[in-house]
């Protein structure tokens, strides 16, 4: 029997909910492989590990398994897993699951509709009951700019023309998009922020994303302008986000994640008028579907050595 660690820092309901749907799912393939828990794991036994499942895992119960080749995350994001083995040997995948591109692309719709509509105005006008109609912008009319072109950037797009929206898309590096105009590098993303409606974060966090949303880029975008972050909370500097906000050099702001999670309960985004605060539900990962694809790959590793892509650990992604 091979035993295979899920690392993690779950609370317990949702560590015991991996390890049971993960242990059925082997079994159901006649897999000889058990998904533990690293204290379930003699020192003997670590020495033969060479692949583990991980989310969020302690980096020192990694380094337990003096041995291991690979990690197969059941989230998208590994930035703190790539900026902690960055330069050594270790190969690190993410999950990437259709059924979170799926749930991604809806929330990124239903948000661009919200800000398209003006609810955060209706909103403070219910509050004050103040009864007053506004000008309805239409779909066709309204510039969408994703920034982050991967799996759940490039479906996200997709919906967004589903739904009349007028698509344009950012990345580091080229990307051609049937439909979509768009842009790469950082020469070209003054163009990008400059001509969007709304702005769509879905970066990976890295050396070059970190605080990329800052007073000079913030300035960049129409006054009008709503920015969505469903990216990494660190991309956004919260101050200049604040200031521009509060100076309307932006519109609105809807935030999914944080630099700091769960957000401090005396935090200024709690109850600014122009902030939609949302508690990191973007694009939950889904355990049976996200089961399915981890299994899979394992199988392959197990019995044939093949691994999935895996994060370039240099390039953060």
């Amino acid at each position: 029997m091979i035993l295979i660690p899920f690392i993690n820092q779950l609370p317990k309901v949702e560590q015991q909910q991996w390890l049971v749907v993960l242990n059925d799912k082997f079994a159901q393939r006649q897999i000889n492989a058990k998904v533990v828990l690293v204290e379930e794991i003699s020192e003997a036994q670590r020495e033969l590990v060479n692949v583990a499942i991980v989310a969020n895992p302690k980096p020192e119960h990694v380094r337990l398994f003096a041995n291991l080749q690979w990690l197969q995350s059941v989230w998208a994001g590994v930035e703190k897993l790539v900026q902690t083995f960055a330069g050594s040997e270790l190969k690190i995948s993410r999950l990437v699951d259709p059924t979170l591109a799926q749930t991604m692309s809806e929330a990124v719709v239903a948000w661009s509709f919200y800000a398209m509509r003006d609810m955060p105005l209706y909103r403070q006008q219910q509050r004050a009951q103040h009864w007053q109609q506004h000008p309805v912008k239409l779909a066709c009319d309204t510039k969408v700019a994703i920034l982050g072109l991967g799996e759940l950037g490039q479906q996200a797009a997709q919906q967004l023309l589903a739904n009349n929206f007028q698509v344009i898309g950012w990345s580091n590096s080229a990307k051609d998009i049937a439909g979509i105009e768009c842009f790469n590098g950082d020469e070209q993303l003054p163009q990008v922020l400059s001509q969007a409606d709304i702005v769509v974060c879905l970066l990976p966090l890295t050396e070059k994303t970190h605080g990329l949303f800052n007073q000079h880029t913030l300035a960049l975008m129409p006054s009008q302008a709503t920015l969505i972050n469903f990216g990494r909370g660190a991309i956004i500097d919260e101050y200049h986000l604040l200031e521009a906000l509060d100076d309307g050099v932006i519109k609105h702001a809807i935030l999914d994640v944080f630099a700091v999670e769960p957000l401090d309960e005396e935090h200024a985004f709690w109850s600014h008028d122009h902030i939609t605060v949302l508690p990191h539900i973007s694009a939950p990962t889904n355990v049976n579907s996200a089961s399915d694809i981890v299994v899979n790959n394992v199988d392959q590793f197990i019995n044939g050595g093949q691994l999935p892509a895996t994060v370039n650990l240099n390039r953060g992604y």
